[in-house]
C-alpha cells in the first residue's frame, strides 16, 4: 500500500471537510467524560447514623443512643453503632438521665440492627443509601468503582480487533449504542452485584468509544488537524463532558433517574452516523478501495478541489512482505530493555493512580461536591494546553520528573493543613491534578519514543495494562480515607516522588531520532549508564517528529 497521506495531498491540510469531521468526532468524547465517574456521586457516602426505630425513648436517650468515637482527632457520633436498644428502653422507662444518672461509657454497644439514617442534604438517594453500603459493607463502594475500570481493561483489549476486523466507525457507534443501553440497565439495577456487572460493560464500551474514535480520528484527518486531534481536540471535548457532570448530577440528586438521563443523551449521537465517514485507510486494507475513493472524492467535493482520476493506483495497492511480529518476550532479551520497561510500567502505574484517586476523591472533600468535581475537571483544560506547548521545547525526562513531583509533592503537604484551611486544602489538591494530568500527556509521548518502531506497540501495550491495574487500584487508595483522611494522599504522594526518581533513570528523547531497532533502542541509555549517544539516521533509522498522542484510553474513558 501506498503513502495514504500523498495520495490524498490534493485535499489540502484543511478545509470545511476536515473540520467537521473534527468537530463530530470530537463530540463523541463528550459522552465518555460524563459517563463511569458519575460513581463520584452515584458512590457517595453521606453522613449516617444508626436507626433509632418508634419506641418510647424519653427526648435525652434518643439523643444519647448514638455513641461518640474519636475519627482524625475529632469527636463524632458513631456511624457504625448504637447502645443497646432494649437496655436503653428499661433505662428511659425507669426515668434515668443519661449522663447524670448513667454513665455512658459502660453500656454495651451493638450494631446498626435496624439499618440507617442518612442525610438527605446532599444526596437524595444513591447506591450507598439504598443498599447500605456503610460499616462492614463499606467495601463494596471501591469495589463497585473499580469494576469499571476492570471493563476499561476488558474494553481496550477487544476494541482493537473489532475495529480492525468491522471498522472503526461501526465500532464507535456499536459502542455508544452498549454505552447507552449498559448506563439504562445500571439504572435499573435491583442490586448491588447487578450494579457491578453493568459497570463493568459501562466501562467496556466506554473505552472501546474512545480508542476507536482517537484511531478513526487519526486516520481521518489531514496531518495538520490530526496533530490538533490527537493533542487537544479529543482532551479538551472529555473534559467538556466531565465538566458537564457535577451539573447534571447538582440537578438530579436521585440517582436512578441520573443514569437514565445520562444513558438517553446517546440519541443525539445517532444523526451523526450519516456525516461520519469511515476510514478510508482501513477500507484500503481490506480490499474495499472503490468505497475508499468514494469518500475521498466526497471530501474533495466539500473541500472545492478536484480529485484525481485515480486516487490510490493499484501497484501501490500490492500487499507488503510480510515481518516478523514482535512479542513481550523479546522485551525480556534485553537488560537494558528489561529495566526501561518495569521503569515505564511503575510510572504508568503511579500516574493513574494518583489521577484516577484524585478524580473519585472530590466527593470526599470538605465543601460542596459538585463545586470540586467542576474544579477537578476545570484543572485538565490548563494542563492539557500546557503540556502541548511544552512537548515541543522541553526535555521529556525533566519535564516529567518536575510535574511528577509537583502532583505528588502537593499531596504530601496537604497533611500538615489544618482543618481550618480547608480551601488550602482544596487548592493543593486541584494542583496536583494539574499535576498529574500534565505527567500523563507527556509520558505517553516520552514512553512511545523510548520504544524502538518494532517494539513500541508490544511496550505500550504492556503499559496500558500496568496503567489498568493502576486505575483499579485508585479506589482502594481512596478507600483508606476511612481509616485516616491523609493516608491517600501519603500513599499516592510517595508513589509519585519515588517514581519522579525512577525516571531520572530512563534515556532522554527530545530532538533524537526514533529508533527503529531493538539494537538501536539498546543504545538509548539511562543515567545510570553514562551518556551515550549515536546517530540513528545511520543505521537506517528515521528522523522523526515528536511523537503524537496515539490513544489516551489509560487516562480518560
Amino acid at each position: 500500500m501506498g503513502d495514504y497521506d500523498e495520495d490524498t495531498a490534493f485535499l489540502g491540510q484543511t478545509g470545511p471537510y476536515f473540520w467537521t469531521t473534527f468537530f463530530l468526532l470530537n463530540t463523541v468524547f463528550v459522552s465518555t467524560g460524563f459517563n463511569g465517574l458519575y460513581i463520584v456521586f452515584v458512590g457517595a457516602t453521606p453522613k449516617h447514623h444508626c436507626l433509632i426505630p418508634d419506641v418510647n425513648l424519653t427526648e435525652e436517650w434518643r439523643n444519647a443512643i448514638i455513641p461518640f468515637t474519636i475519627v482524625d482527632g475529632e469527636e463524632v457520633q458513631s456511624q457504625c453503632s448504637r447502645y443497646r436498644l432494649d437496655v436503653v428502653r428499661n433505662l428511659s422507662a425507669e426515668g434515668y438521665i443519661p449522663g447524670r444518672d448513667v454513665n455512658l461509657t459502660n453500656l454495651e454497644q451493638e450494631r446498626c440492627l435496624d439499618g440507617w439514617n442518612y442525610s438527605k442534604e446532599i444526596y437524595q438517594s444513591n447506591i450507598v443509601t439504598e443498599w447500605d453500603l456503610v460499616c462492614d459493607d463499606q467495601w463494596k463502594v471501591p469495589f463497585a468503582s473499580s469494576t469499571l475500570f476492570v471493563g476499561y481493561l476488558v474494553g481496550s483489549l477487544i476494541s482493537g480487533q473489532l475495529s480492525d476486523r468491522f471498522g472503526r466507525k461501526k465500532v464507535v457507534f456499536i459502542s455508544l449504542g452498549a454505552q447507552c443501553f449498559s448506563v439504562l440497565l445500571q439504572s435499573f439495577s435491583h442490586s448491588w452485584r447487578m450494579f457491578c456487572i453493568m459497570f463493568l460493560f459501562v466501562g467496556a464500551s466506554q473505552i472501546s468509544i474512545y480508542i476507536s474514535a482517537f484511531v478513526l480520528g487519526t486516520e481521518v484527518l489531514s496531518k495538520t488537524m490530526r496533530v490538533l486531534f490527537t493533542t487537544l481536540g479529543a482532551f479538551l471535548f472529555y473534559c467538556i463532558g466531565y465538566m458537564t457532570l457535577p451539573w447534571i448530577a447538582y440537578g438530579i440528586r436521585e440517582w436512578r433517574t441520573l443514569l437514565a438521563v445520562l444513558a438517553t443523551t446517546a440519541v443525539v449521537y445517532i444523526p451523526l452516523w450519516w456525516f461520519i465517514p469511515e476510514s478510508p485507510r482501513w477500507l484500503i486494507t481490506q480490499g474495499r478501495v472503490e468505497e475508499a475513493e468514494a469518500i475521498v472524492r466526497d471530501a474533495a467535493r466539500k473541500n472545492n478541489v478536484e480529485a484525481p482520476s485515480v486516487i490510490f493506483k493499484e501497484t501501490e495497492l500490492q500487499s507488503m512482505p510480510p515481518s516478523r511480529t514482535y512479542t513481550m518476550l523479546d522485551v525480556l532479551k534485553s537488560k537494558n530493555i528489561r529495566c526501561i520497561t518495569l521503569m515505564c510500567l511503575l510510572l504508568w502505574m503511579a500516574i493513574n493512580i494518583g489521577y484516577f484517586g484524585l478524580s473519585l476523591n472530590t466527593s470526599n472533600l470538605s465543601g460542596n461536591p459538585f463545586m470540586n468535581c467542576f474544579l477537578s475537571a476545570t484543572s485538565e483544560v490548563p494542563a492539557y494546553v500546557v503540556s502541548t506547548w511544552l512537548l515541543k521545547k522541553c526535555p521529556r525526562r525533566a519535564l516529567l520528573s518536575s510535574f511528577l513531583v509537583i502532583g505528588g509533592g502537593v499531596l504530601l503537604l496537604i497533611q500538615f493543613i489544618p482543618d481550618t484551611l480547608q480551601n488550602v486544602a482544596l487548592a493543593l489538591e486541584m494542583t496536583g491534578k494539574f499535576g498529574f494530568t500534565i505527567a500523563f500527556s507527556i509520558v505517553y509521548i516520552y514512553t512511545a519514543e523510548i520504544y524502538p518502531t518494532v517494539l513500541r506497540n508490544v511496550g505500550m501495550g504492556m503499559c496500558s495494562s500496568a496503567a489498568r491495574i493502576g486505575s483499579i487500584t485508585a479506589p482502594y487508595v481512596i478507600y483508606l480515607g476511612t481509616y485516616n483522611k491523609v493516608l491517600p494522599y501519603i500513599l499516592m504522594g510517595s508513589l509519585t516522588i519515588a517514581s519522579s526518581v525512577v525516571n531520572f533513570f530512563l534515556p532522554e528523547t527530545l530532538s533524537k531520532d526514533l529508533p527503529e531497532t531493538v539494537e538501536q533502542m539498546q543504545e538509548c541509555q539511562g543515567l545510570c549508564h553514562g551518556p551515550k549517544k549515536r546517530k540513528y539516521i545511520e543505521n537506517g533509522g528515521s528522523v522523526n517528529p515528536p511523537v503524537q498522542h496515539e490513544d489516551k484510553s489509560d487516562v480518560h474513558p
